[in-house]
């Protein structure tokens, strides 16, 4: 693959996939020119080493059953208040911007569920502004990596207010939480209250880098899968319509609770297949250390490593008919033959984004308190193409019109 001054090597097969991010994984880390400007966001918890394998084993720990139980009813709340809150502020008929809307949505409730009530609304969006800033500043260190620091890039600048401004809304909740006694309040608070299996535990430092680290990681991406999910419905009435069916024959009158989720099934093989269709983190870079063999080409040590979800996903003979919105892929039968690496909407291996559940369950509540509540619908002519940033995002602003359920 040659990208001008770089020449990685581009893996797409879910066996290559395999190899490189589980089974020879340590000769594949996350290092290299590609991961500098991320670390400057949120740490060493992006690289390797002890300090990152601290960091996921207690996150890992705390983003899993019963502990996620305890923060999923409180994010079930706070998603119906932030969609009353966009029902209220749009009158009849209004377009919305559907990433501006969602997206404040989506960074409400994942900022209660990580802070609970200790960070005011005004607050919470002042945050939320300023790792969506921090990100999207990052852009030319991501796409020119190989240039050194010391030379001015467009957004420079902007990323180290943006910093500044998380850490001086984020390290004193972290302070704060810890001199607390109560350890199951939130997410940060069961962080701080967390041991590793040595009776380790984060200091402030920590728990701030993960929790930017989630942010960054979940909030743009559930947000962006929620516009698809509303590009997609307004093109596949048969699905939207089966969709809206099985949320109101579980909900009823109710609000979307932790209870639900199982029973909303067909809602999550839709999520699923939006974030196949749509690989919101359409890129995964590793640098090899040591030479490789991989298929009979040689890796050469030293050397980028590019693996695609995006193209993976849209292997024909591991997706038939790549090209057609299909929930029934994930479906208990149809997933059972499938490569376990053919899949790669949150990564692979021993990366693999330890918010996979926390963000999973998100999406599934907030599509079902949406749609219980409004259909949405696309405006504008012909489709709506993809374009790659740091993520995969709509190329074309997409404005929607909020129609209340049953007004038709």
């Amino acid at each position: 693959m040659n990208l001008g001054l770089t020449r990685p090597y581009l893996i797409t097969r879910p066996e290559h996939v395999q190899h490189v991010l589980r089974d020879n994984a340590a000769n594949y880390p996350r290092r290299g020119m590609m991961w500098k400007p991320l670390t400057r966001l949120v740490g060493e918890i992006a690289g390797e080493g002890p300090e990152w394998a601290l960091n996921r084993g207690i996150f890992q720990k705390l983003l899993s059953g019963p502990n996620i139980a305890k923060v999923t009813d409180e994010l079930a709340r706070t998603i119906v208040e932030g969609v009353d809150d966009l029902a209220e502020r749009t009158p009849p008929g209004q377009p919305v911007d559907a990433q501006t809307e969602l997206t404040r949505i989506v960074q409400r409730a994942v900022i209660r569920a990580f802070f609970g009530n200790r960070i005011p609304l005004s607050e919470a969006d002042h945050l939320a502004d300023a790792i969506r800033t921090a990100t999207r500043s990052m852009g030319a260190r991501m796409l020119l990596p190989f240039v050194p620091l010391s030379v001015p890039l467009p957004g420079d600048r902007a990323f180290q207010r943006s910093v500044q401004a998380v850490d001086d809304v984020i390290l004193p909740l972290v302070r704060e939480a810890r001199r607390g006694e109560v350890f199951d309040r939130d997410i940060v608070s069961m962080l701080i209250g967390t041991h590793d299996e040595q009776g380790r535990s984060l200091d402030d430092q920590q728990v701030r880098d993960g929790v930017v680290a989630m942010f960054t990681a979940g909030t743009e991406t559930t947000a962006t899968a929620l516009v698809w999910l509303c590009v997609v419905l307004n093109s596949q009435p048969e699905i939207a319509a089966r969709l809206r069916a099985e949320i109101d024959g579980v909900l009823g009158s109710d609000h979307p609770t932790r209870a639900h989720l199982p029973e909303l099934r067909y809602t999550k093989m839709v999520m699923q297949e939006l974030m196949r269709v749509y690989s919101i983190g359409w890129i995964i870079p590793r640098t090899s250390v040591a030479d490789d063999v991989i298929d009979g080409v040689r890796i050469r040590g030293g050397n980028t490593v590019l693996i695609s979800p995006y193209l993976t996903h849209r292997l024909p003979d591991v997706w038939p008919r790549p090209e057609v919105f299909d929930p029934e892929r994930f479906s208990p039968a149809r997933s059972k033959s499938r490569h376990r690496f053919a899949y790669m909407a949150f990564g692979a291996g021993p990366h693999q984004c330890v918010g996979t559940l926390f963000f999973t369950i998100e999406a599934q509540l907030i599509a079902a308190t949406m749609l219980q509540r409004f259909r949405p619908v696309v405006l504008g002519d012909g489709p709506v193409e993809p374009q790659v940033r740091l993520t995969l995002i709509p190329r074309e602003r997409v404005e929607m019109v909020l129609e209340p359920v049953g007004s038709r």
